[in-house]
């Protein structure tokens, strides 16, 4: 099918408010800071060592591997970041710099197209070997959307040749021929890879290897339990309960009916999932896909929109199994959320998509990085009180507060080429138009009919609730915009050129199509009244109470606003609460302030005397924001009385 729906990125350019603020900060802040951080020149910060790593490999200078075996995707998702950057935005000292860097990325090459570092310099004789925990396929698979992303932005093939001369040599190596390895990678991403070198290359060829990759996965016998064999090698300890399940290997992909094991590589597969249904036609993948939709939507999934509610492992567990307290909610899971939504949206035009897609993006994501840019979480709990974490979680990198860099540093560079990218995410391109899904205040550009259209949009989403769109083609031009009224609004309104129109959304979506004249403004009004979400019955951590919500936003009540002890403060059933804008806190935000209570400590641990409490003016700040305060408690679930 080969259909790619998102706009290039030189065709939306954010202008002003709170996502083009986050998009400029990676710009100008992440960016050059990650570089910084790959180098070894932040002070205060965990070593890296990927940039010296390449240079060693590379002839460049002596030394030793430094890290973990996967280190090298780190600069990887770095390089991907810093293209996008370039896309959008000319920057010659960066290009120069990549273009260095490359030629080193390429001498540190082998002959035959292998490039891992750690296995280049420390288990040479061992590629291919361990498959299940090596992740060779995973760094590989980050390297080819690096060269890309890089050949797309600048036309330069320099790095191209590089992934796909890798790519090549993976291709040979494996499948179901003669002397091929019939296996697959533990860790998930060469598949979502291998679909965008197709499609950068026109090589369908690599589109088929992502394919053999998920149908081959779970497959008897099967091929990681076969090597382990091999190797003699036990299942390591984060396997100990699920087995291969946790690399989504215990059973073929198709007869997954619940996301199951380490939640950054499920989501990987079901992103890749999506494409490859996508790409290829398959109806059995996208029946697939929309039955792990589900599941993963009504029954897994937190309320700021992350994965993953068990710190051993990183995994899923059980259905309704979402305590706040030990969430793991890991910043890559939840952007891997993200990208399954995305993909979806390609499958099947449904507003429930990008609802979790906005969600996850303006809660769990956003948690992950500091307002200024240079600090960073990996585990993104719904509470936390710090003295608890700290001991209970010691080895399982929950902070609680972000730090400069980890030892295992995948998620800050995930998030800066998110950001870096967030123009893939605003829009489709459709057959007779074009859907928008998020609102953000940005100008935007596409040809439908081979006629160029301009969109201004302006907006102070997601704090205030009108959107309003200027519609700009050269000449009358008839096509369809549809509108995306979020699943949370109720009430919405729409008016043209300041004649109200009926709305009927058709799957989340208003369908608008007419004869488009120059000039034409669109006003959507999505009403974000202050809404107490309960969570269903099941999700037992969560009975008795209440989330805080405003449009997308979640909030949160931290120890700064409302004191110490979170779990002692209730809010009464009856008690009114108002948004306020508050332009001095965290950056500009709205806030949530109403009356609430505080139970007062007992005499003793247990006693039958009724509590006393007192008055508290509670304030809740947006989820996303919090941990930018210096450390305290925070607390996502309120008890309601």
């Amino acid at each position: 099918m080969n259909y790619i729906s998102a706009l290039p990125l030189n065709q939306v350019r954010f202008t002003r408010g709170f996502l083009a603020e986050r998009v400029r900060l990676v710009r100008e802040v992440v960016i050059p800071y990650q570089w910084e951080a790959l180098n070894d020149r932040v002070a205060g910060a965990e070593p890296s060592g990927c940039v010296h790593n390449f240079q060693v490999a590379a002839g460049e200078k002596p030394g030793k591997f430094y890290g973990l075996f996967w280190q090298d995707s780190d600069l990887a998702k770095w390089i991907e970041a810093a293209a996008y950057r370039l896309a959008t935005h000319a920057d010659a000292a960066l290009e120069a710099e990549l273009d260095r860097l490359i030629a080193t990325l390429a001498k540190a090459q082998g002959a035959d197209g292998y490039l891992n570092t750690y296995f280049q310099l420390v288990e040479p004789q061992n590629r291919w070997a361990n498959l299940r925990d090596c992740h060779e396929l995973y760094v590989a698979g980050h390297m080819i959307e690096a060269g890309v992303a890089h050949f797309q932005a600048t036309g330069k093939r320099t790095l191209l040749a590089v992934v796909r001369k890798l790519a090549d040599l993976i291709e040979r190596t494996f499948g179901l021929g003669p002397g091929q390895i019939p296996g697959y990678c533990g860790h998930e991403e060469i598949e979502l890879a291998l679909v965008k070198l197709a499609r950068a290359t026109g090589e369908t060829r690599y589109a088929q290897l992502a394919a053999y990759f998920i149908d081959q996965r779970g497959q008897s016998p099967n091929y990681l339990m076969e090597e382990s064999r091999r190797r003699a090698d036990p299942l390591p300890w984060h396997m100990y309960f699920d087995g291969l399940a946790t690399l989504q290997a215990a059973r073929p992909v198709r007869e997954l009916t619940e996301p199951v094991g380490h939640a950054v590589r499920q989501m990987y597969l079901l992103a890749a999932m999506a494409d490859l249904a996508h790409e290829l036609g398959d109806a059995s993948l996208v029946r697939s896909c929309h039955t792990l939709w589900s599941s993963l939507v009504s029954r897994h999934l937190y309320i700021t929109g992350g994965v993953g509610s068990e710190p051993y492992g990183e995994k899923f567990t059980e259905p309704f199994d979402l305590p706040p307290d030990r969430a793991y909610s890991e910043t890559c899971a939840a952007i891997g959320v993200i990208f399954f939504a995305r993909r979806m949206l390609d499958l099947e035009l449904r507003g429930e998509f990008a609802d979790v897609m906005e969600r996850s993006l303006y809660n769990n994501v956003l948690s992950g990085m500091s307002l200024d840019g240079t600090k960073f979480f990996y585990v993104n709990p719904l509470e936390l009180i710090p003295a608890v974490a700290k001991r209970r979680y010691e080895c399982h990198l929950v902070k609680t507060q972000r730090v400069g860099w980890f030892g295992c540093a995948c998620c800050p560079p995930n998030v800066a080429r998110l950001f870096a990218s967030l123009a893939d995410y605003v829009a489709s391109l459709r057959p007779d138009g074009i859907a928008l899904h998020l609102y953000a205040e940005s100008d935007l550009r596409f040809t439908v009919g081979g006629a160029e259209v301009k969109f201004a949009l302006r907006t102070d989403y997601p704090w205030t609730e009108e959107v309003a769109i200027e519609v700009r083609p050269a000449a009358p031009l008839e096509f369809t915009l549809q509108l995306r009224i979020p699943g949370w609004c109720r009430g919405a309104t729409l008016a043209i050129n300041g004649q109200s129109q009926p709305l009927a959304p058709v799957k989340g979506y208003a369908v608008l199509r007419r004869v488009w004249q120059p000039g034409d403004k669109i006003f959507l009004t999505l009403p974000m009244p202050i809404e107490r979400v309960r969570a269903d019955p099941r999700l037992s951590t969560a009975a008795g109470k209440v989330a805080l919500q405003r449009g997308p936003v979640v909030y949160c009540l931290e120890e700064p606003d409302n004191g110490a002890n979170l779990a002692a403060v209730t809010l009464p059933r009856t008690a009114s609460l108002t948004a306020r804008r508050d332009a001095t806190l965290l950056g500009g935000c709205v806030v949530i302030e109403g009356q609430g209570v505080r139970v007062q400590p007992s005499p003793s641990l247990y006693t039958t005397t009724p509590p006393k409490t007192e008055a508290l003016s509670l304030r809740a700040i947006p989820y996303g924001l919090w941990a930018n305060r210096g450390e305290g408690e925070m607390r996502v679930w309120i008890q309601e009385s």
